[in-house]
């Protein structure tokens, strides 16, 4: 019988642990499917100050000593032991490890600071020495964005001080291309990395230390989080500098699409409902638009059919929030409700709140905070959800939206193209409303299309539509799969 494959997935985050956007929940559910493909996987992330002791307990498994940056750093690797959570959707559980060096992870934030590039680059040298520890070794190591970028550098340049890494191959997945962790060319001697490792084809972009192009370029294979996003950053207009480098590695560049954990987002179990539906009874939708109209404030309209615009998103104009400001009155006038829950940049949460003191029988935002239970009863009483974004790798609110019936507005960008499709009430296919130019007026027309089907009868078809999508994590997961396995055969 066949050794299992076994691979180690390094991350800045992951859910449960720890949180700031899209990669923590990729994570945090990718390497569950994996083990559910009989994939021995094991997860390691560094062990930040905020990560909450009491809910998840660890022990120590090693100590070992670095030198790092001029100086030997003590070091304690930690595997959880207990984090009172099930496996998502009943998969096999998954060893967890978190490098423990306070010195670099004991601020009040995972990263954001002048010297992440220090940080990280201690993390990933750490990880190195993880499977010599666990006399375990791995086949693949999978890296996830800019703050693993070093790894795939330090194995290749330094392979012959990790034995137990000595026939192990590097994935590298990008997230988001347009977060790169650049940082001066004085961390180079610092980081223990040869000097004539800066220059154009390695690490060196515009004078400065990048990462991202450091995972890119010695990686052995890469992948992205849609097909879409894929081919979108080998050009000019979404390759932030790197697509000429994208372009020379494109015979290794694989889009794989994220999937999301239909164990949290399923209007038939949602705890946060006030009335739980699905595809074979949608009537509590109803009742989940009332009560998400009574939470934000908004009257709750008679007879009238009043279409619920939901958005549940960062703030930034990478989201398309400039094309909402700019097309909101227009949807005001078309009658419809605007609901938006979020936080991010400060022009446009002061924009938006400005907005809803000039609507407020329309709109209604929270804003600068995030609330779990809110954003589930936006996605489960919005009649559609709104993703105009101007670029977006892959993007989970349109499948979770999708599964409740709640039908998504979306820039054919990304991941956004990937998985929506553009409803013809004539045949009944597609699963929602898709628009192009990034321009107010055309956010303006694809919103006119989709309230006019919402008043027609075309629409509990479309509703039949969502529900039928399937963006489980097994799908990539079974494509993940294949590709170690491409991998190791060649």
């Amino acid at each position: 019988m066949a050794d299992r494959l076994k691979v180690l997935m390094v991350t800045a985050e992951a859910v449960p642990f720890i949180k700031t956007g899209g990669l923590a929940d990729v994570a945090g559910s990718l390497p569950h499917a994996l083990a559910a493909q009989d994939i021995d996987v094991r997860l390691v992330l560094p062990h930040y100050k905020t990560i909450d002791a009491t809910r998840f307990r660890t022990q120590d498994i090693a100590q070992l000593y670095i030198p790092f940056d001029d100086d030997v750093h003590l070091t304690a690797i930690q595997q959880v032991t207990d984090n009172k959570l099930p496996p998502a959707n009943n998969q096999a559980d998954v060893p967890v490890y978190f490098i423990d060096a306070p010195h670099y992870f004991g601020e009040d934030k995972p990263y954001g600071y002048d010297d992440d590039i220090l940080r990280f680059g201690f993390f990933v040298r750490a990880c190195l020495e993880l499977p010599g520890l666990l006399e375990w070794q791995p086949d693949i190591i999978h890296c996830h964005d800019w703050h693993t970028g070093l790894l795939p550098v330090y194995l290749s340049t330094r392979r012959r001080q990790y034995p137990a890494l000595a026939a192990t191959k590097t994935v590298f997945t990008i997230h988001n291309l347009a977060y790169q962790g650049e940082s001066h060319s004085s961390y180079l001697p610092r980081l223990g990395l040869d000097p004539s490792l800066f220059n154009y084809h390695q690490l060196e972009f515009y004078g400065k230390i990048n990462p991202m192009k450091g995972g890119l370029v010695f990686a052995d294979t890469l992948t992205a989080v849609s097909p879409g996003y894929a081919h979108e950053i080998q050009t000019a207009e979404y390759g932030a500098g790197l697509e000429g480098l994208l372009q020379n590695r494109a015979g290794v560049l694989h889009g794989i699409l994220n999937g999301i954990d239909y164990s949290e987002w399923n209007p038939r179990h949602d705890p946060h409902l006030a009335q739980n539906y699905g595809p074979e009874d949608s009537k509590g939708k109803a009742q989940c638009k009332r009560d998400l109209l009574s939470q934000m404030g908004l009257a709750i309209p008679g007879r009238k059919k009043v279409p619920v615009i939901g958005m549940v998103s960062r703030l930034s104009a990478q989201k398309g929030f400039d094309l909402v400001a700019d097309a909101l009155e227009s949807l005001v006038q078309m009658g419809c409700y605007f609901v938006l829950l979020g936080s991010g940049e400060p022009q446009f949460m002061q924009l938006f709140q400005e907005l809803e003191q000039r609507f407020p029988r329309a709109v209604a935002c929270r804003l600068d905070t995030f609330d779990n239970a809110l954003a589930h009863k936006i996605y489960a009483g919005s009649d559609l959800f709104l993703m105009p974004s101007h670029y977006e790798p892959c993007g989970l609110a349109q499948m979770i939206s999708l599964a409740y019936g709640t039908i998504p507005i979306v820039r054919a960008t990304g991941g956004l193209a990937d998985t929506v499709h553009e409803f013809d009430a004539t045949t009944g296919i597609g699963n929602g409303f898709v628009f192009e130019p990034y321009t107010a007026s055309a956010l303006t027309e694809v919103v006119q299309r989709a309230v006019t089907c919402y008043k027609g009868k075309a629409w509990p078809q479309l509703m039949q539509n969502g529900f039928a999508c399937d963006f489980s994590w097994n799908t990539s997961a079974r494509q993940y799969a294949q590709l170690y396995g491409s991998m190791l055969s060649s």
